[in-house]
């Protein structure tokens, strides 16, 4: 949806799926095998079993990063990516929240026992932007990504509010920055973007030295 996307995937003559794609976005999502008013059902071993599916089945062709969201937590799809796939890194996002940030110590600390370096956290829902007056209310409370980023030394990579246009534009499927350079929201984006590709850099520069 939040990608104007509504075509299944194709198979190639190799019988691999061909991921969709908009925005020069490749994408692969269970949404495309269920319909929209349906809930998916299925049991931890069905779960790891579509995404191996994602892995190997897909004809995913060059790719500069290939990002893979998760459910909260740190449960079987995410024991499963650790276990089958070689991660370059994990990327934790929460919400300010003294309890959405407990979730994200639980997963910061999973990673670490795993040996999945974490690249940085970003916050979701920083504070509510008025369209109006462009005041900001931190309506979910203050400082979450600094609680971490002082608990574990994980580098913050950005800052997202909650704003009616970034609401809108996932909703209407067309990307934020893909039309509006110049909005508040496609700036925070763009510095977030830049971190994470400057921490990547860095990373991979430390186990060329190591």
């Amino acid at each position: 949806m939040m990608l104007g996307l509504r075509t299944e995937p194709k198979v190639d003559e190799h019988s691999k799926m061909l991921p969709p794609s908009a925005h020069g976005i490749k994408l692969m999502s269970f949404g495309f095998f269920a319909p929209d008013d349906t809930a998916v059902i299925w049991r931890g071993p069905m779960v790891m079993k579509a995404l191996q599916q994602f892995f190997w089945n897909v004809s995913w062709g060059e790719l500069d990063y290939l990002i893979i969201d998760l459910p909260p937590g740190t449960g079987d799809v995410q024991l499963t990516l650790v276990q089958s796939l070689p991660l370059f890194g994990a990327v934790i996002v929460t919400t300010p929240q003294n309890v959405a940030l407990l979730d994200a110590a639980k997963a910061i600390n999973m990673f670490d026992k795993t040996q999945i370096p974490i690249l940085g956290i970003v916050e979701n829902m920083s504070a509510f932007v008025c369209p109006s007056c462009s005041y900001e209310a931190h309506i979910f409370g203050k400082g979450g990504a600094s609680k971490i980023n002082a608990n574990f030394n994980v580098p913050i990579l950005g800052q997202i509010p909650i704003h009616l246009a970034l609401r809108a534009s996932g909703d209407n499927g067309r990307p934020l920055p893909s039309y509006d350079s110049d909005n508040l929201i496609t700036k925070k984006f763009s510095i977030l973007s830049e971190n994470f590709i400057k921490k990547v850099i860095e990373m991979k520069e430390n186990k060329q030295e190591d």
